[in-house]
């Protein structure tokens, strides 16, 4: 296993670096300390050319004007929280509204937008890179010194493994994820309707018009959502469905369980068949966001120099359900003093 450490530009006056891990099979993930963000995925396809896989740009002031969440870590609150706002022991606490009159993937400020502090780090037939960021009472609004650390492993198995700790002084909610957007057939290389798509989930979470989960878990039986068996995305995203209307395609969470799992288990896997790559997604969490780049428009141009239009990536988000800290029927978000949040996504990649 190799790891190499490269300066990635700055962002204002802090210094951002590019870590680059590789395995003995050539798997190579590039990750930046700027929003702990995957910049680069590179695996063989089928042919045995390398490739990479995630969608992303070639320099740090993209991340930092232009980037749709692409690879970072998210948090404090993954997702959406309705009118960008919470009550936790008879407090209420306001949010920015950052996404219509909701607040999404923490705030204007997010994870995503922090310069994480990182160390390597190994072990036996793996090696990593160790992040750690500070998130303080009342930032974005959210109560509580939060201590916050990622770390993310590239195993000799062909496994990118993300594993999410915190802790905290006061009450708050905490919701941790990975926003990648990957494309199995290469980034830049065009939609990806054709990926045959599974998603282990007989209850997704429909939502409303500004995509706030109704409280339902409603059955995927008989709908475009069912992913039970393998799919093609695109098979029926067009479909006059209300649901598929409101998020412009698939935007959803999908129920994986009713709780979180001390070990991950399977929540999903894609394959895409003309690469022969494919990728599965183990977890601990109870939910898994399927968003299928309803809202890229050709506006970004990618590290290839190719614009990415509609639907050219897919993001598979492991997290607890949307809106969770207003909805007492899904599982809690809640972490107090003396509790430790972890959690664990495996992304296994092979090639048929």
């Amino acid at each position: 296993m190799k790891i190499k450490k490269t300066a990635f530009g700055k962002a204002g006056d802090k210094p951002v670096f590019l870590y680059t891990i590789q395995n003995s099979a050539g798997f190579t993930l590039d990750l930046m300390t700027y929003g702990g963000t995957i910049v680069r995925f590179v695996m063989p396809d089928k042919k045995g050319n390398p490739g990479d896989v995630v969608l992303g740009f070639s320099d740090l002031d993209q991340y930092m004007k232009k980037s749709p969440y692409f690879g970072c870590i998210i948090g404090r609150y993954g997702n959406r929280i309705a009118e960008a706002r919470f009550s936790l022991d008879g407090r209420e606490y306001q949010l920015a509204k950052n996404d219509g009159p909701n607040s999404l993937h923490g705030g204007n400020l997010g994870f995503d937008k922090r310069v994480w502090d990182a160390k390597e780090v190994k072990r036996q037939g793996a090696a990593g890179v160790g992040l750690s960021y500070r998130s303080l009472d009342g930032e974005e609004g959210f109560p509580g010194n939060l201590d916050v650390k990622v770390t993310y492993w590239l195993t000799e198995g062909n496994e990118l493994e993300i594993e999410y700790r915190a802790q905290t002084d006061k009450p708050t909610t905490v919701n941790l994820t990975n926003h990648a957007y990957w494309n199995l057939g290469g980034e830049g290389s065009g939609d990806i309707l054709s990926h045959e798509m599974t998603i282990y989930s007989n209850y997704f979470t429909p939502v409303d018009k500004t995509l706030i989960p109704t409280g339902e878990l409603a059955p995927v039986a008989g709908t475009p959502f069912d992913f039970t068996q393998s799919r093609p995305v695109g098979s029926r995203i067009d479909q006059n469905h209300p649901q598929l209307s409101a998020g412009g395609g698939y935007d959803h969470n999908f129920v994986v369980r009713k709780n979180a799992t001390d070990q991950p288990v399977a929540a999903a896997v894609c394959h895409c068949m003309e690469s022969g790559r494919i990728m599965e997604v183990l977890t601990t969490e109870p939910g898994v966001q399927f968003y299928s780049g309803n809202f890229l428009n050709g506006s970004l141009v990618g590290k290839s120099g190719k614009t990415y239009e509609k639907r050219s990536g897919f993001c598979l988000e492991t997290q607890h359900y949307p809106d969770s800290p207003n909805k007492p029927q899904f599982p809690g978000t809640t972490l107090r003093p003396g509790e430790r949040y972890y959690s664990k996504t495996v992304h296994r990649f092979s090639v048929m």
